[in-house]
């Protein structure tokens, strides 16, 4: 029997639950961003720009609603109503999609969603760590990241059987995308209960006060300095599908892209969680690095259908072994009173890197091309190399030297 069998044999059925959660809103979610971009580039006319300036402020948005969120699940001492609370707001939100007769529209509902994601991000992430056991951390963030990218390959996938089967009918696609989230929705309110609140644990009256900040100690703003500095290599997949658009493929195949993407993250993720919890996080992060600097100079010389599926794979086998891994050392550094404030604090950062790196993304690409969008985003990623190399001792000793999980 392999060590992944007996890993997940091993896991709690909540961790179980809480990925199957994340899998249908990614389904909803993602059978609609498959063919947003091109929706409003294509057919409302929008630029490259304005798209990644839409991506960058719904996905900075995501992130600010999380500190909130995270802090109140501190303060409450409880996580699942908050994160029923969002994944029960962005259910809401799905049906304005189809609906929407502009691009106002279209950011209003995207934006909305994101507060969704917001509220439940935080305080999810802060449950899995609660019921997850220590030395099955890593295994445990793994399965609910690999779950949540089953959810992020079959969402395009249905996108592309839909919009064949409509002859490409956005709207009726959208339409459709309205059903897994109401499932998601369904499950966490049924099949997810949170573990009691172990009675040593301090109560935080206030989370978000500088002397709570401090508490979380500076291996843990080292993890967050490293994020945010990744993030700024890695700006918004939507440009993955313009970019698959930019070499003239169709746009109901568009969304192959998030396919063949998601794949490569969904069977990474689990086997690379639960490798880290045995052997030197610090090289599987170095390794993460890597395959995104060799995705970036890929797509940016790409001009065929095979050198574009190679630069994704290598962008989806990056995020595998980068996602994961940074939420288990998050939740490693963290003090566990303190967990939903410490996911808050690191989604905040990275969303406002993912904002600026959308934001000169897009600015890239309207004024040189997509070949310099790529080409930025592979030096990002080599100064996040050098700069990781550089703070290798302040990581602590169970990330560098793969010591037993406390």
């Amino acid at each position: 029997m392999t060590d992944e069998t007996t890993s997940r044999r091993r896991l709690p059925a909540g961790v179980w639950a809480l990925g199957f959660v994340s899998m249908f809103m990614d389904i909803s979610s993602e059978m609609i961003h498959a063919l947003l971009p091109v929706y409003m580039v294509a057919v409302l006319g929008t630029s490259a720009f304005t798209v990644g300036v839409i991506e960058g402020i719904a996905e900075a948005t995501a992130s600010i609603t999380k500190i909130f969120s995270g802090a109140i699940s501190d303060w409450l001492g409880r996580r699942k109503l908050l994160a029923a609370l969002g994944y029960g707001v962005a259910a809401l939100t799905k049906p304005i999609f189809p609906l929407a007769p502009s691009v106002e529209w279209l950011v209003l509902a995207r934006f909305v969603d994101r507060i969704g994601k917001g509220i439940r991000g935080a305080p999810r992430d802060a449950l899995v760590a609660d019921i997850a056991p220590p030395e099955l951390r890593g295994a445990s963030f793994g399965l609910r990241q690999s779950l949540d990218t089953v959810g992020a390959f079959i969402g395009p996938l249905l996108a592309i059987g839909l919009m064949w089967l409509t002859a490409d009918n956005f709207q009726a696609v959208f339409w459709f995308a309205v059903i897994p989230a109401f499932l998601s929705v369904g499950v966490i309110l049924i099949a997810v209960r949170e573990p009691e609140r172990p009675s040593e644990l301090r109560r935080v009256r206030m989370p978000l006060h500088r002397d709570e900040l401090r508490r979380l100690g500076s291996s843990y703003w080292w993890v967050v300095a490293i994020a945010a500095v990744f993030t700024l290599a890695r700006f918004s997949e939507a440009f993955l599908i313009l970019r698959a658009q930019s070499i003239g493929l169709a746009p109901a195949l568009v969304p192959i892209v998030l396919v063949v993407m998601s794949l490569a993250y969904a069977l990474s993720a689990y086997p690379v969680g639960v490798l880290s919890d045995r052997i030197n996080r610090f090289t599987l992060l170095v390794l993460g690095l890597a395959l995104l600097l060799a995705a970036d100079l890929v797509l940016a010389s790409t001009g065929g259908i095979a050198a574009l599926g190679a630069g994704v794979v290598l962008w989806g086998l990056h995020m595998g072994f980068t996602q994961g891994l940074l939420t288990t050392l998050v939740a490693e550094t963290a003090p566990p009173e303190l967990r939903g404030t410490a996911f808050g604090m690191f989604n905040l950062v990275s969303g406002l890197a993912l904002l600026l790196a959308s934001i000169i993304a897009g600015a890239l690409w309207d004024v040189a091309g997509p070949e310099a969008t790529f080409l930025a985003g592979a030096g990002f990623t080599a100064v996040a190399i050098v700069g990781l190399f550089s703070i290798r001792s302040r990581l602590g000793r169970r990330s560098c030297n793969g010591s037993p999980s406390r």
